[in-house]
């Protein structure tokens, strides 16, 4: 692989939703090795904070349920909305995999906090960049109930989700991205 390659694929990367993905299994290997880069992140003092939680065929139906069943129970109905009852009925079973990114906290708590964020936020680009790669789609999502499904998840003690990364096959034609140039957002010292 040539640094073109890998700057190619840097910029190849894109957020492909659920909407657009087809009804194709990934296979187990393909998943197993998103998580072994995963694995590789970098972390600082080697607390490799990451743990991922996969879900595939029936357990997407178990997340939908619980979904549904929280939105019923925590919107107010001055809140509710058809629209978004529906996305949580129908998001997880249009995707192949989801897998809860989540961080096991340091017991000792030997560095800040943001950096154990930092790391698994690291370790989702490699599951992203391994994932383009395969051509599959990837898009993480942060729903606002992450904070209630610990119970659900069966998170253990100083563990917490930061969101769900929904992967599967696409029907999504390649976008171009565009950022501002850098240059504008450096500063020589």
């Amino acid at each position: 692989m040539t640094p073109q390659d890998i700057t190619q694929l840097i910029r190849k990367r894109r957020s492909i939703f659920p909407q657009t993905y087809i009804d194709k299994p990934i296979p187990k290997s393909i998943i197993e090795e998103v998580l072994e880069n995963a694995n590789w992140a970098p972390n600082h003092k080697k607390t490799e904070p990451w743990r991922f939680k996969v879900m595939v065929d029936g357990a997407l139906i178990k997340l939908r349920d619980w979904q549904v069943d929280w939105y019923n129970n925590n919107v107010p109905p001055e809140k509710f909305s058809a629209k978004k009852l529906k996305k949580l009925q129908t998001k997880p079973l249009q995707a192949a995999c989801m897998i809860a990114i989540c961080m096991q906290r340091d017991p000792k708590e030997s560095i800040p906090e943001w950096e154990e964020i930092a790391a698994v936020a690291c370790a989702v680009q490699n599951m992203w960049l391994t994932t383009t790669a395969h051509g599959i789609g990837a898009y993480w999502s942060s729903p606002g109930y992450i904070k209630d499904i610990g119970p659900f998840l069966k998170l253990q003690e100083g563990e917490r989700c930061l969101g769900f990364f929904y992967m599967g096959y696409h029907s999504m034609p390649e976008i171009p991205a565009s950022r501002k140039p850098i240059m504008d957002k450096v500063e020589w010292v």
